[in-house]
């Protein structure tokens, strides 16, 4: 008997995208009926329909809060599951995962699955929001009925702060493709000439949005810190701070090449010769994993569930948030000692070849839509309100 699936993200596109259509492609399509319901996207959503998977693109479903529209969206996603029917409704991220799942809720969806891929809240805000943000998470959690936590680092988190039953936690990675990966001198070449850098420049690159929580702007500060002039930052992805981070580049004198969204992500990272990932937050970045696989020595932020991938001087360094003069120390030591940066790059390498794939996630995803338990077994009761205050 084929199980239903519908699978609800805001945008269909960075990390979260992709893992979330990977999952969807991999699974068997004799065994899981997939449709993919987003408020936006771009490559992922070809891709989806190149793959013969059925997507809904609601623009009211959107990454920021309005009030007026969630609760539109809301009605509109409610009355949609309540005609297709699903057996399990899969829901990405915050504000996916509360339209989602509320949804999901009142339309009585047998089985609802949220994939948390890192938190709304973070140690960056209020104090105030960010208690708004963990009860909102509690009261969803209530009636999740499997939690997959990206990253050990995420899942430690929603536990401790009371998030989900932990009997309902499951812990999972970000699935990159090892096979066919490399970094032979033809990979780095044809890399600089598609970046249109020079031979003999050092490259120290980055991935992801250029927003608040990726930090752009502690990315040029620290490639301004290096005070190298045979070395330049390359930022690839588009994002509403796209323009400050290019005012703050020229300003400092530093050449800082940002590329905006690009499709061909996996045939760039062959040219950096360091990996920085400089985010204030984070769940377990896709785009690590990927540097790791194409054998590029990283350098990341001491947040959430990174250090799964980057283990310091084993697999990579690793620097507290906000202090772009320590990355900026890192960036110099792997790039003055290549010798040890391979070392760790060949060690991230083989971790990411052991732990991660396709096919471990695709097993975690049908394990949690055939779980199939009654909704009302989830209803478990709150820790202690002294408990509770101490986790926030």
């Amino acid at each position: 008997m084929t199980t239903r699936v519908v699978t609800v993200i805001t945008r269909l596109e960075g990390g979260a995208g992709a893992l979330a259509l990977r999952g969807v492609v991999g699974l068997d399509r004799a065994e899981f009926e997939q449709v993919i319901v987003t408020g936006c996207g771009g490559g992922l959503v070809e891709q989806a329909a190149a793959h013969g998977v059925e997507v809904i693109v609601h623009p009211g479903l959107k990454p920021t809060i309005d009030l007026l529209s969630d609760r539109r969206a809301t009605r509109w996603l409610t009355s949609a599951l309540a005609d297709r029917r699903p057996d399990v409704v899969h829901t990405h991220c915050a504000k996916a995962g509360t339209i989602g799942r509320l949804a999901a809720r009142r339309a009585g969806t047998r089985t609802i699955v949220h994939t948390y891929h890192g938190f709304p809240f973070h140690d960056f805000q209020s104090a105030a929001r960010r208690r708004a943000y963990v009860e909102v998470e509690r009261r969803l959690g209530r009636f999740t009925n499997v939690g997959l936590c990206v990253g050990t680092g995420v899942a430690v988190e929603a536990i401790r702060r009371g998030l989900i039953a932990p009997e309902r936690v499951r812990t999972i990675g970000v699935p990159v493709d090892v096979q066919g990966r490399s970094r032979t001198p033809a990979d780095v070449a044809r890399a600089r000439r598609r970046l249109g850098i020079a031979d003999g420049e050092l490259i120290v690159g980055a991935v992801g949005r250029l927003t608040y929580q990726k930090a752009p702007e502690d990315f040029v500060a620290a490639i301004s810190a290096l005070r190298r002039r045979d070395v330049v930052g390359v930022w690839i992805g588009g994002g509403e701070r796209a323009a400050a981070t290019d005012r703050l580049a020229r300003a400092a004198g530093q050449r800082v090449v940002l590329c905006g969204d690009r499709s061909d992500v996996a045939d760039l990272l062959p040219a950096f010769d360091v990996f920085a990932l400089p985010s204030r937050y984070e769940g377990l970045p896709t785009a690590v994993a990927e540097a790791m696989a194409t054998g590029v020595p990283v350098v990341a932020t001491a947040v959430n569930a990174v250090s799964d991938l980057v283990e310091p001087g084993v697999t990579g360094l690793l620097v507290p948030p906000e202090r772009p003069d320590l990355m900026a120390s890192a960036m110099r030591y792997l790039l003055d000692s290549p010798a040890e940066a391979a070392r760790m790059a060949r060690a991230a390498h083989s971790r990411i070849g052991d732990r991660y794939g396709v096919p471990a996630l695709c097993a975690a995803l049908a394990a949690a839509y055939s779980s199939g338990a009654d909704r009302a077994s989830y209803e478990w009761r709150e820790p202690p309100v002294g408990w509770l205050a101490d986790a926030t």
